[in-house]
């Protein structure tokens, strides 16, 4: 069976792969699956394009992430690094509000796009935008970035980039034709925490690096049950039709940084489990929610064994009553990190018997010493900025700014992206199959092969 014949069956069936993926694992379709079509050739690596002084960005998707992320642009558009030149979203509400946040911060008024559904490729086609920012419903996604970046634009998107095989190799081939930039907005990559262990990891404190551990356990009932906090429910939907790990990118971006993912190393399969559902459906039936089934188990787990021969631990579980974690566990060769809350532990250089984490002033001497700079620099502004997420959506968004105004590549490129989005097909085949062994496709044309530092690690 040829692929392009195969993707026809695909497209006619119900879920994500089309015909049921039970029928698919470690099949020879499969295998044609996960190869590109197209000649892939990694080009997008250190992609670079020109200085733009002022970068001119059109905003498509104002809901709870949309509105967030104007807010972060309060600091660029003053300096005039930045301008927020068109926004598209079909809520009136959510126009007025960010309009009005815009009068206070912006002399230039908006271009408003919201008379029908695909009132957002309009603003795409604007001449005098240099970036589209996507901040919509996950199915969106991909049709968007492709789209914008046909039309000679650099993209950010919202995680997760891609919800199919199918959708990554698309975004790959449409960037690498286009050289365009289209990065996957992973903000944790951009946190204090996951900054300053990059930067110890950076300088051996940790040594080799052999395991990590991230993940995604909070506690969204409330928010994918109620009847407006996600336009038409759009969240709870995936809830009932996949089961899987259905939000890998918190928990895996900073980890492959830690691991030199796409650098140095890259993915080479996985086997996911899902234990039963149960949390979710006590909570609708609390509340008489419309919804009373769901495919999604409580708590995915997902491992991933890389080309060198690490392993990762990823989780995710929306559906109990627990404390908000990302894990972030590190075992290095000379240390270990634990995460939330977050603990140090260093290995001496003499054979010992030892359970202590590193006492708070030991603790906060490697704070200190290994803040990273990002950070370190921009103390002020980034306390300005506590509403996107503690000062890392802010981050994120400066270094996109920066980045374009000096014509450098983007933290986090197109492979970077549609890797980690890809976890979440990956995982749903693996739990139908009863937690078989997946391969995870090479988006970068072994291109991972090349050493690379992190670009999270340039101070620009």
């Amino acid at each position: 069976m040829k692929r392009k014949d195969f993707l026809k069956i695909s497209a006619s069936a119900a879920m994500f792969f089309g015909i049921t993926p039970k029928t698919l694992a470690n099949s020879p379709q499969l295998v044609e699956y996960l190869k590109p079509t197209f000649d892939n050739d990694g080009s997008c690596y250190e992609l670079k394009d020109q200085a733009i002084e002022k970068v001119r960005v059109g905003i498509i998707g104002l809901g709870n992430r949309g509105s967030v992320l104007i807010q972060m642009f309060d600091y660029l558009i003053k300096n005039n690094l930045a301008e927020i030149v068109a926004l598209s979203d079909l809520n009136e509400n959510s126009i007025d509000k960010n309009v009005n946040y815009l009068k206070k911060i912006q002399k230039r008024k908006p271009y408003i796009y919201s008379d029908n559904i695909n009132s957002w490729k309009k603003l795409v086609k604007r001449d005098d935008i240099d970036l589209i920012i996507i901040a919509t419903p996950w199915d969106t996604h991909t049709e968007m970035c492709i789209y914008s970046m046909e039309n000679d634009k650099h993209v950010a998107c919202e995680v997760p980039i891609a919800t199919s095989v199918e959708d990554c190799w698309k975004i790959v081939e449409v960037a690498e034709s286009t050289k365009k930039h289209c990065m996957m907005m992973e903000n944790c990559c951009f946190n204090n925490e996951e900054l300053w262990l990059l930067n110890m990891i950076d300088n051996d404190v940790f040594g080799n690096i052999n395991h990590a551990e991230g993940a995604y356990i909070h506690d969204l009932r409330k928010h994918l049950l109620d009847d407006e906090y996600y336009h038409n429910q759009w969240r709870i939907k995936h809830h009932q039709n996949r089961n899987g790990n259905l939000y890998p990118t918190h928990g895996l971006g900073p980890v492959c940084s830690y691991m030199d993912i796409g650098r140095g190393d890259n993915f080479n399969h996985l086997v996911s489990m899902s234990s039963n559902e149960e949390a979710l459906s006590l909570a609708a039936k609390s509340i008489n929610s419309k919804y009373d089934s769901f495919s999604c188990g409580d708590m995915n787990t997902t491992l991933i064994k890389t080309k060198l021969g690490k392993t990762i631990k990823l989780q995710y579980d929306v559906h109990t009553g627990r404390p908000y974690t990302r894990l972030n566990n590190v075992n290095g060769t000379k240390a270990a990190h634990q995460g939330y809350p977050s603990k140090l532990y260093i290995n001496n250089s003499k054979l010992q018997w030892s359970h202590s984490w590193l006492n708070e002033k030991e603790y906060d001497e490697y704070r200190m010493k290994y803040n990273h700079p990002l950070w370190a620099t921009m103390e002020k502004e980034i306390s300005n900025n506590q509403a996107g997420h503690g000062g890392m959506d802010f981050v994120m968004i400066y270094r996109i700014i920066r980045c374009l105004n000096k014509g450098l590549p983007l933290d986090i490129n197109v492979y970077d992206s549609v890797m980690w989005s890809s976890i979440l097909p990956l995982s749903e085949m693996s739990v139908i199959n009863e937690s078989k062994t997946i391969k995870i496709p090479d988006f970068t044309s072994g291109k991972w092969k090349e050493s690379r530092k992190s670009e999270l690690l340039r101070v620009i």
